[in-house]
């Protein structure tokens, strides 16, 4: 890999002119810098200044800075919107008495060679861009009433930003500090604008729909800032990660997939949240969860998370010995005095004493929400007399939320893998309350997205060559990509081993077929989808059962192999 590429430039342009109100630009740019000192990056950036800018200082700044990225702060005149909806800090032109000349068409405020207001209009910027085209990849005009300009320097560059109404001071900075986080990290530019929208939301800011991501008509470059110029093929050097279990927090490996993300984060604020996460195994689960709790402890809460694998087997012997081992677990993780003896005395049945030591001894002492997170709950499909008590349970509690106040403050997440097929009462179960989610493969750009993360610049063919050979699995991806981004293997010698069993994903592989075959009948309906190229209808329960391993993918009401990968290795390991 070519660890010596020049640094990329962001060029930073602020104009606040005379008589016009005052806005903090030097905020804006001091956290920018902040940014990039706390970025492991770092090295793969310059960030270049120029305040008070003319047109004449913006046409020079192009011509010596050469920037990849170019960053505008300060006013912008529009249409003017009702008073209900305008911030009280916008970053929209005001002055005391507005020469006559500001009266007319929309554009961005910079300024003349005495400090005044010198309205320059889309048209002209976008004259002035388009000579810069082969070098500039993307425009953030961080002020109001900015799309209409955006939208004409996309005829020429590959991203604009731009602002649709007002934005007040506040809102343009937050939003400017989340992207320019994610792209310092290394992430792509339509990542980095969702950032960037998610911290004006964050923050509570009303405003987080008022920036717009502009792309180039036709389709613009998805190359992440900070890369190699999209013509070479060169990778960009960049810190790797081992590949497995939970992605961290902090990785720039995990890839969100909206608008789950997002619809998780909202949901666990409620009382008495229940959040029902379904995916096959190492499809991000888990990864997903670990992201609502740091999003619930960064809210103050409180939280435990209970891999039911780590249940021993002494503990599945009856619902009150695992009841008794879920509630010392819950006590020390919360660092709670264990006194499930003292509870578990008396003639009340388990789910009784669950339930009261949660009220009484644990919700009594916790001073905030408390986040829950039980995963792998399919463990107990395994020991249905355990499981249908307590399933029902969770309910019971789900239910008893929306009366008992003491209650609201415990919020649930549970994730499973397996369809849900032990029989539980309608009004019993928790799989039909609450938010539920089930995580989908990733989409092609965002198999793009990840790519990039790992620093490869590739052809529309490699993408489109590892999209159908992983059918968009995150884990089978990231394999791949360890291997090709480590210098360990290529596209093409991956490509060639990857359905046998000395391929990088042997292990994988073999799990999944030591699954399969504990099921003969799915055994046999695995057959009949590898049998074909075209989509396969079969009995309901064993497509969803495949699906849920992770094996099949519905076309309709039709089953196709998930990826390339398992249609060649079940197609010789199944034959006969």
């Amino acid at each position: 890999m070519n660890a010596a590429l020049p640094p990329q430039t962001i060029l930073f342009l602020a104009a606040n002119p005379q008589g016009s109100s005052p806005l903090q630009l030097g905020k804006e740019a001091e956290d920018l810098r902040a940014g990039l000192e706390r970025s492991r990056n770092r090295d793969r950036f310059l960030i270049e200044q120029r305040w008070a800018v003319t047109p004449t200082a913006i046409r020079r700044a192009l011509l010596d800075c050469q920037p990849r990225i170019v960053h505008f702060s300060g006013h912008g005149v529009g249409t003017e919107v009702s008073s209900e909806e305008q911030a009280a800090d916008a970053r929209k032109l005001t002055v005391v008495a507005a020469p006559s000349n500001l009266l007319g068409p929309e554009g961005l405020m910079f300024e003349d060679a005495t400090g005044q207001p010198k309205l320059v209009s889309g048209d002209a910027l976008a004259s002035l861009f388009e000579l810069f085209a082969d070098q500039i990849e993307c425009v953030v005009l961080n002020a109001c009433y900015s799309e209409n300009q955006a939208q004409t320097i996309a005829q020429h560059i590959p991203y604009v930003v731009g602002m649709k109404r007002e934005i007040g001071d506040k809102a343009a900075i937050e939003f400017a500090i989340g992207f320019y986080d994610a792209l310092l990290a290394g992430r792509s530019i339509e990542f980095a604008y969702k950032l960037g929208c998610s911290a004006v939301q964050m923050a509570g800011i009303p405003e987080h729909l008022t920036p717009q991501l502009v792309p180039k008509p036709g389709g613009a470059s998805t190359a992440a800032p900070g890369a190699a110029v999209p013509t070479a093929a060169t990778p960009v050097a960049i810190e790797l990660e081992d590949v497995g279990g939970q992605v961290p927090v902090e990785s720039p490996f995990y890839v969100e997939r909206p608008p789950i993300e997002p619809k998780c984060f909202e949901a666990i604020t409620k009382p008495g949240a229940l959040i029902r996460i379904k995916a096959p195994r190492q499809m991000g689960k888990s990864s997903l969860m670990i992201r609502i709790l740091d999003h619930a402890t960064k809210q103050g809460y409180k939280q435990t998370w209970l891999n039911l694998q780590s249940v021993e087997d002494d503990d599945l012997e009856d619902l009150d010995k695992f009841l008794k081992w879920l509630c010392s677990r819950v006590s020390r993780k919360l660092k709670i005095k264990d006194a499930v003896a003292e509870y578990w005395e008396g003639s009340l049945g388990s789910n009784d004493k669950c339930t009261f030591y949660f009220e009484e001894h644990l919700l009594e002492q916790i001073d905030a929400p408390f986040a829950l997170c039980l995963d792998e709950v399919d463990e107990l499909f395994k020991h249905e007399h355990i499981a249908t008590d307590f399933l029902g349970l969770l309910r019971s509690w789900h239910e008893e939320s929306k009366i008992n106040p003491l209650w609201r403050k415990l919020r649930l997440i549970i994730t499973h893998s397996k369809e849900v097929y032990i029989p539980l009462n309608i009004n019993q179960s928790p799989f039909n309350v609450g938010l539920s989610i089930e995580l989908p493969p990733l989409k092609q750009d965002q198999m793009q997205d990840l790519i990039q993360r790992h620093g490869l610049m590739w052809s529309a063919s490699e993408i489109g060559q590892l999209i159908a050979l992983t059918g968009g699995h995150p884990y089978l991806a990231r394999v791949a990509l360890y291997a090709i981004a480590s210098g360990e293997m290529t596209l093409t010698q991956i490509m060639g081993a990857a359905a046998t069993q000395e391929g990088i994903y042997g292990d994988h592989l073999r799990r999944q077929l030591a699954n399969l075959q504990d099921y003969p009948d799915l055994v046999a309906a695995m057959k009949q989808v590898i049998a074909v190229d075209t989509p396969v209808r079969m009995n309901i329960t064993q497509s969803f059962k495949l699906a849920s391993m992770g094996l099949v993918k519905f076309q309709g009401n039709d089953v196709v192999p998930l990826c390339d990968l398992y249609r060649w290795y079940f197609q010789e390991m199944l034959r006969g």
